[in-house]
């Protein structure tokens, strides 16, 4: 890496660039390669210089409510209209022929993926349950030889 190559990324230019590569939704790697360095350089000037940082955070910011709000959508159904359009040669243009309101039914998918990660309390597949209180009737079979222990083993089938 060249000395001091990221000191002209600290310009405020190069900092709205940095932000708009990440509202784009160029993952880091991608956003190194375009600065012409290798990503875990970005990775350590994203923790030396927090300009740089920022910048990226800011644009991931804006794309990560999108997609957010995508998932949303999806996940509760919308409704959206759909043009038809077809080219009039006299016009020499096309011309919406055909308006239709047309509803997307909500997908299952995105809901349970919603649900899993907003509300892991109620909806992950993993649920912790405590036990408290005590076993009754303990009994010590520490002195029961292999053979008493398994007729008491096929009286429990």
């Amino acid at each position: 890496m060249a000395k001091g190559k990221y000191q002209e990324w600290l310009t405020p230019e190069n900092l709205t660039l940095l932000e708009g590569w990440a509202r784009d939704g160029l993952t880091d790697e991608q956003i190194a390669e375009n600065i012409g360095i290798r990503r875990e350089t970005l990775y350590d000037w994203k923790k030396r210089y927090p300009n740089i940082s920022n910048a990226l955070k800011r644009g991931k910011e804006v794309i990560d409510r999108q997609v957010e709000n995508a998932l949303l959508k999806r996940a509760i159904g919308y409704e959206y209209e759909e043009e038809t359009q077809e080219y009039i040669p006299e016009l020499d243009r096309m011309v919406v022929t055909k308006r239709v309101k047309k509803k997307q039914a909500p997908d299952v998918t995105a809901q349970i993926f919603w649900l899993k990660n907003r509300r892991p309390d109620k909806w992950r597949d993993k649920q912790d349950i405590e036990h408290s209180g005590s076993v009754k009737n303990e009994i010590d079979m520490s002195g029961l030889s292999l053979e008493e222990l398994r007729k008491l083993a096929e009286l429990d089938d």
